[in-house]
């Protein structure tokens, strides 16, 4: 078990916790297409046909061989018999004979013989003709079948969570059902004599729970299944009942309370006796967040977050990320992203921002736009504050090996954002 003052950096906590996530594979179910926006793919899905399935217009106009227009100008155009109209969802009436058009609409199946589309812009009407002003090439406004997606084409891989645009790629391929990796179960538990639900006054020296329903959010957010198992007072016996329960119950546990040095903290000797290996990290040296404790219990995992808001949020973005992103197959962040996985902007910071020695700092920033420039302003508070994180924007993580940043130097924010 890591005993609580063995301080380690947050790379280190990161590789400590990779070697554990490295035994977990996220369990797959068929979901509806309708229910599958923003879950993650467990399998890659193959086209099993092609899109579109035959030659299709991509304007308004008349379907004519290409090579019928060669020479045609406004002062001389050339004159094509109409033969008939292609209607939408229909076969064409029949094959396009050589110097003949047939008008057709976007989205209208090419007659056989037909292989362009002269714009119904440069088209002129004419009894029983139709003037064509200007010359097309063979391929011109034209899709051809299998353009968008071939037969037996990987058109999603494994590890993508699904967009509204994948679904409707994925109706277009005939595809009503795919399978998505499970949505991992996380028991929700907030410790603290302090702590009284929401609905009640506070009495004297009580604070009503807001770690529960912000840590709700954000694993409803990555894609995880948030179960909360209530506030839990500052006694051992009682917290280990609940904790067994709610890790037997579920994939992962996390504790928010109770994991600083006292005698009253009881979350890391909890922690500890849920299973083996237990505790493989208490104590970071990262502001705000430093008492976070990360455990293994069997094929669970287990997570004590601080206390105060603030420092449950952003040790939540440090480590909860990963262990979501684990559980359901998601691949690491892209290059846009920052480490937790958040897309992230570049700004000129507003003011000087120190940092203590030896630790990772994470500051709240507030953006705003400022004469044609985009700028960070540090939002300052202790980590107790939640409403400061309400004000920011995203945040300014100040590496290890950085004693701070100076103003004016432009700095990558990691964006809050949903999904």
């Amino acid at each position: 078990m890591a005993e609580f003052g063995k301080v380690i950096t947050v790379p280190e906590a990161l590789a400590r916790l990779e070697q554990h996530l490295q035994d977990f594979r996220p369990r797959p179910e068929r979901v509806p297409l309708l229910a599958a926006r923003g879950r993650v793919l467990a399998e890659k899905v193959v086209s099993p046909t092609a899109v579109p399935g035959f030659y299709r217009s991509t304007v308004d106009g008349y379907a004519v061989r290409g090579a019928d227009t060669f020479g045609a100008t406004e002062d001389l155009p050339v004159f094509l018999p109409l033969l008939g109209e292609v209607l939408m969802g229909q076969a064409p009436p029949g094959p396009l004979p050589p110097g003949s058009a047939m008008a057709i609409s976007t989205g209208g199946m090419l007659p056989e013989g037909a292989d362009a589309i002269v714009m119904l812009e440069y088209t002129e009407m004419a009894p029983g003709m139709v003037a064509v002003l200007k010359p097309v090439a063979p391929g011109e406004n034209v899709v051809r079948p299998g353009e968008d997606v071939t037969p037996g084409q990987e058109v999603l891989p494994a590890g993508r969570r699904l967009r509204a645009q994948d679904l409707g790629l994925l109706a277009g391929l005939g595809i009503t059902e795919v399978t998505v990796a499970v949505k991992p179960r996380v028991a929700l538990i907030s410790t603290g004599d302090e702590i009284v639900a929401p609905e009640q006054e506070p009495g004297p020296g009580q604070v009503r729970d807001m770690n529960s329903y912000t840590l709700y959010a954000l694993v409803d957010e990555l894609g995880g299944e948030p179960r909360l198992y209530g506030v839990i007072r500052d006694q051992k016996e009682q917290l280990l009942a609940v904790a067994r329960q709610a890790l037997e119950e579920n994939d992962v546990l996390i504790v928010s309370g109770g994991s600083s040095v006292g005698t009253r903290d009881a979350t890391g000797e909890v922690l500890a006796s849920l299973g083996e290996p237990g505790v493989f990290v208490h104590g970071i040296s990262v502001r705000p967040g430093k008492p976070t404790i990360l455990a293994r219990c069997g094929q669970k995992l287990a997570v004590g977050l601080p206390g105060h808001p603030v420092s449950a949020m952003v040790t939540f973005d440090l480590f909860l990320r990963p262990i979501l992103r684990a559980l359901l197959g998601l691949p690491a962040p892209a290059p846009y992203r920052d480490r937790e996985g958040r897309l992230t902007v570049t700004a000129r910071l507003e003011r000087n921002v120190l940092s203590g020695p030896a630790r990772e700092d994470h500051v709240r920033c507030a953006l705003e736009w400022r004469e044609g420039e985009l700028w960070a302003v540090p939002i300052l508070g202790k980590s107790s504050l939640l409403s400061t994180m309400v004000k920011a924007d995203g945040i300014l993580r100040i590496p290890l090996e950085q004693d701070g940043i100076s103003a004016g130097e432009l700095v990558s924010i990691g964006l809050f954002e949903e999904g």
